[in-house]
């Protein structure tokens, strides 16, 4: 099989995903564009040599719909010859386009290959799509359906996270972003969102809270509550896993990933690839991988899909430095550290979605990035990316750098 590499990527400023965010006055294929601009610009990339480029989206309706991925080729002055698809695997969808691309260049269907993903949740709600997974029952019985946020309260009923546990995971990702903000980690990477003027509308991550203390936290209501005990949902958690006799609800919106505008991309290619651009890879695509889990508990594919990368790619924990999980909840990434014994040095290392927010379709793509960079500046050699996703999945990723 042909070697797969990244040769670079890019990604906006999270915006907060209100009708007053930085970037809601942005549509989501103008925000796609401008990363496809940016990874153009920044590398002297020739369009008519790009075989595929495509993007996760959850919500693929409104100004997002009609395969969002081409129409942002066009908006970015692409050339005819470069196609375009959008794809979804919910939270996941980003992460999937990278390992999408990378399949085909090695297979050796293509040689250079955008990947990424776009999500504006102030202008498209989440869930907007629709669905049957949470509208047919025929579906969502044996699907155990529940909102995500009752799902993580019944993972942190289930593996013991209390109330300061969570708490204090979202005051660290709080800081640890604050820390990599001021310490300019991002600047390489991120690119600032200008309007039609060349004037900048989002330079940073908005959502961030660096203020955000235990105090603060506490006088927070549990959010989901009244859905799992008033809509029944505690009822389906509990028929699921009859082991819990009520769950303890600890998630609200300060340990909870933020709703945020983004998009992201990755410059994908073979080594004949790189060398047509005149580019010298950064790192190697060494494995991927999907599964299905649990549905009821939801979001604890991260750990399943770990154990599966691993055991197929012949490595072990011990052969990767550093780890990224997308903070959907708290508990989320608690369990993950917690079923394999993960040191908090070695997992978010520059905070996540708690503080920076989880614009869907993009979110996966992103955090390659994040650890990418990081690898860089620490010196290590090789991160697994993983993201937990809707109706019981996961995926995985592991880089290597060159």
């Amino acid at each position: 099989m042909t070697e797969v590499f990244i040769y670079d990527h890019v990604r906006t400023p999270r915006g907060r995903g209100k009708k007053d965010g930085a970037l809601h006055e942005v549509p989501s294929v103008r925000l796609a564009a401008k990363t496809l601009e940016a990874i153009r610009d920044r590398n002297g990339l020739n369009t008519d040599t790009v075989d595929d480029i495509i993007m996760g989206c959850v919500d693929p309706v409104m100004d997002a719909g009609a395969v969002i991925t081409k129409a942002a080729a066009f908006e970015a002055g692409y050339s005819t010859k470069a196609p375009g698809m959008q794809i979804s695997r919910f939270c996941a969808s980003g992460l999937d386009a990278v390992n999408f691309g990378a399949g085909k260049i090695a297979q050796g269907a293509d040689d250079i290959v955008i990947a990424g993903g776009v999500e504006s949740m102030s202008r498209v709600g989440l869930g907007m799509s629709g669905g049957a997974w949470f509208m047919d029952p025929s579906v969502n019985f044996p699907a155990y359906f529940m909102p995500q946020g009752v799902s993580a309260d019944l993972i942190a009923t289930k593996y013991g996270f209390s109330r300061t546990d969570v708490d204090a995971y979202a005051v660290e990702s709080q800081k640890r972003a604050a820390h990599a903000w001021e310490e300019g980690w991002f600047d390489k990477s991120v690119i600032p969102v200008k309007d039609q003027n060349g004037l900048t509308i989002l330079a940073k991550d908005e959502h961030m809270r660096p203020g955000t203390d235990m105090q603060a936290l506490a006088s927070l209501n549990p959010s989901f509550q009244m859905p799992g005990e008033m809509g029944g949902f505690e009822a389906v958690g509990i028929q699921a896993h009859p082991e819990i006799e009520r769950i303890n609800y600890v998630h609200h919106a300060g340990n909870s990933s933020g709703i945020v505008d983004g998009a992201s991309v990755v410059l994908l290619g073979s080594k004949a690839g790189g060398e047509s651009m005149g580019k010298k890879p950064r790192a190697r695509i060494k494995a991927f991988a999907n599964i299905g889990s649990d549905p009821a508990l939801m979001l604890t594919g991260p750990v399943d899909v770990t154990e599966k990368l691993l055991k197929r790619s012949g490595m072990s924990l011990s052969d990767i430095d550093l780890f990224e999980l997308n903070e959907a909840f708290a508990a989320v990434v608690l369990r993950y550290m917690q079923a394999f014994d993960i040191d908090h040095d070695r997992i978010n290392v520059n905070g996540g979605a708690i503080a920076m927010g989880h614009p869907l379709g993009a979110t996966g793509a992103m955090i390659l990035g994040t650890v990418l960079d990081e690898l860089e500046r620490r010196d290590l050699n090789t991160a697994l990316v993983t993201l937990c996703i809707g109706a019981g999945m996961g995926t995985a990723t592991v880089i290597e750098r060159v």
